[in-house]
């Protein structure tokens, strides 16, 4: 029998579809609670994602087939044991973790972001990372405040 209708379940093989864990952040997993929720329910669409292509008899494409999810699983399994919960916030007068800011660019336009960890983060939807350089910048400043940033001005106008 000819090689080319062998099944080759080489190491070789297997080490084409074993794609590179997704990057880690060096800054610690600070979530809010919704924010920990997402990260479970990521973790689980991920695992049944995997699971299913494991009912695929070929074992190389079960392995091409299983190798995102696989590596998904890999990354959320990781950033759920890490997740450090903050509280929601007490006070408004200073910016923090979780604070919902709204600013006033010097262009005049008005935005609000809420402050959150980093996979929860989504700018079009009104939340940046606390690790952000825009965050980084606003974090412990009040209503009145204005913050230089990319050469521009920032003004706080309130935090909720």
């Amino acid at each position: 029998m000819s090689v080319a209708f062998t099944k080759e379940e080489s190491a070789e093989t297997a080490s084409e579809t074993q794609l590179p864990d997704r990057p880690i952040s060096e800054h610690p997993n600070l979530v809010t609670g919704a924010g920990l929720k997402k990260l479970q329910d990521a973790l689980r669409e991920a695992e049944r994602a995997y699971e299913t292509t494991q009912g695929t008899e070929d074992i190389n494409e079960r392995r091409r087939l299983g190798a995102i999810p696989l590596r998904d699983v890999r990354y959320y399994t990781e950033r759920v044991r890490t997740a450090q919960v903050m509280p929601d916030l007490v006070a408004t007068d200073v910016i923090a973790f979780g604070s919902v800011v709204t600013l006033r660019r010097d262009d005049g336009r008005v935005q609000e972001y809420r402050i959150v960890g980093e996979d929860e983060a989504d700018p079009k939807a009104g939340s940046i990372s606390f690790a952000s350089p825009i965050a980084r910048s606003l974090m412990g400043k009040s209503v009145g405040d204005v913050v230089g940033f990319l050469d521009k001005e920032i003004e706080v106008l309130r935090i909720g």
